[in-house]
C-alpha cells in the first residue's frame, strides 16, 4: 500500500514498499480515487516505468535462482550464435579428460618404436646400422647379467645429482647477488654471460688440468651446466618483485637474509622452480661430456667404448637409458614443483 507525498492532482511523489520491505520514491502523474493511486508511476531515480521495472526485477531474480547447468548451457548457444567458441569447464561433457591427454604422450613415442620396428623387419635396413628394439633389450639384459648395466646407471645419476644440486645452489646465490643489487649487476652479469657462451667440450681440457681425471672434475662440470638456468630465473626474476611486498616486510623489520628468505624468495618461487627443472635437464646434457674425461664407468663411458668397439646396440641402449632417466627425474621434479606451488598459492 503507498502513502501518498503530494496531492490528489498530476505529478504527485509517492512512497512505495517494495517486495523487500524497503520504502521507494515513485514519481507519476494521476489522482487518487477512493484513496487508491491511478496513473502512471515511475521511479523516482531511474525513471522506469513501474510496471517495466517490476518484470525487470522478476526476470533478474529468475536467473539468480535458475540452475547452474542451465546458466551454462545458456552461455554456450550465446556463445555460438555470436561466432566464439563456447566455455568449455573442467569436467564439462566437452572438456577432455586429463587421463585422455596423458595418454596423448603415449602417441609420438609408440610411433617412433613401431617405424623402428617397421625399419628393421620390413624395411631391410641392416643390423650393424640400426639394430632392431629386441637385439637392444638383449644387450641391456646381458649388461644387466654382468652386473655393469646397474652400476654405470648408479655411477651417472650419482653425477647428475650431486653436480645438480651444486650447480643449483650456487646459481641461486649469484642469481641473487645480481637479482638484488645493481653493483652486483653491473660487476657480475658482463663476466656471466661471456662464460655461458663458452661450450662445455670447452670446459674439458681446464678441468683436467687443474682438477685431474677424478670425480671433482665431472662433477664440476655438470654443475657448471646446471647453474646458469637457475641464475638466468632467480636474477630475471627478483628484479621484478613486487615492491609493495618489500615494504611490508621491512615494515615488520626484515632486513636483508631474512627478507630474502621470507619474502623475496617465496615470492619468485614458481620461476625457480622451472629454472630447477631447466637445471637438470642441463645436468643430463652435460653428463656425457663430463664422463668423456678418462672415465671408465657411466652412460657416457658405455657411448665411447661401444663406438670404440662397433657395438650399436649398446649406443641405442645408452640413449634409451639416458633419455628415460632424464624423463623421471624431470617427472619428480615436475611433482614437487606442483606440490610447492600448491602451498605457494
Amino acid at each position: 500500500m503507498s502513502d501518498t507525498l503530494g496531492g490528489r492532482d498530476a505529478d504527485a511523489r509517492q512512497v512505495v514498499r517494495d517486495e523487500t520491505g524497503f520504502a521507494t520514491a515513485r514519481r507519476g502523474t494521476g489522482t487518487v480515487v477512493d484513496g487508491a493511486w491511478r496513473g502512471d508511476v515511475t521511479h523516482a531515480v531511474t525513471g522506469t516505468p513501474l510496471e517495466e521495472a517490476r518484470v525487470a526485477s522478476d526476470a533478474h531474480r529468475a536467473s539468480a535462482s535458475e540452475p547452474k547447468e542451465a546458466r551454462v548451457a545458456d552461455d554456450g548457444r550465446r556463445a555460438s550464435s555470436s561466432g566464439s567458441p563456447a566455455p568449455c569447464r573442467p569436467g564439462a561433457p566437452g572438456a577432455p579428460a586429463p587421463r585422455r591427454l596423458a595418454l596423448l604422450g603415449v602417441l609420438v613415442p609408440a610411433a617412433v618404436l613401431a617405424a623402428w620396428v617397421l625399419a628393421t623387419t620390413v624395411g631391410g635396413v641392416p643390423s650393424y646400422r640400426l639394430p632392431s628394439p629386441a637385439d637392444v633389450v638383449r644387450a641391456g639384459v646381458d649388461l644387466a647379467a654382468t652386473g655393469q648395466l646397474g652400476l654405470y646407471v648408479a655411477i651417472s645419476l650419482q653425477r647428475v645429482l650431486i653436480g645438480f644440486v651444486v650447480g643449483s645452489a650456487i646459481g641461486l646465490v649469484v642469481g641473487a647477488v645480481v637479482g638484488l643489487s645493481r653493483v652486483g649487476e653491473a660487476l657480475l652479469a658482463p663476466s656471466i654471460a661471456a662464460v655461458r657462451a663458452v661450450p662445455s667440450l670447452a670446459w674439458v681440457p681446464l678441468l683436467i688440468l687443474y682438477l685431474g681425471i677424478g670425480e671433482d672434475s665431472k662433477v664440476t662440470l655438470i654443475a657448471i651446466g646446471a647453474a646458469f638456468p637457475v641464475f638466468t630465473t632467480v636474477a630475471g626474476s627478483l628484479r621484478h618483485v613486487d615492491p609493495q611486498l618489500v615494504e611490508a616486510g621491512r615494515a615488520y623489520g626484515l632486513r636483508r637474509v631474512s627478507l630474502f628468505t621470507r619474502v623475496q624468495l617465496p615470492a619468485v618461487l614458481p620461476s625457480l622452480v622451472s629454472g630447477l627443472r631447466l637445471a637438470l635437464a642441463q645436468a643430463w646434457l652435460f653428463l656425457v661430456a663430463a664422463e668423456l674425461i678418462a672415465s671408465s664407468m657411466g652412460l657416457g663411458f658405455l657411448l665411447t667404448e661401444s663406438q670404440s668397439n662397433g657395438r650399436v646396440d649398446r649406443i641405442f641402449l645408452a640413449i634409451v637409458l639416458l633419455a628415460l632417466l632424464g624423463t623421471l627425474s624431470d617427472t619428480v621434479l615436475n611433482v614437487v614443483q606442483r606440490v610447492a606451488l600448491r602451498r605457494w598459492r
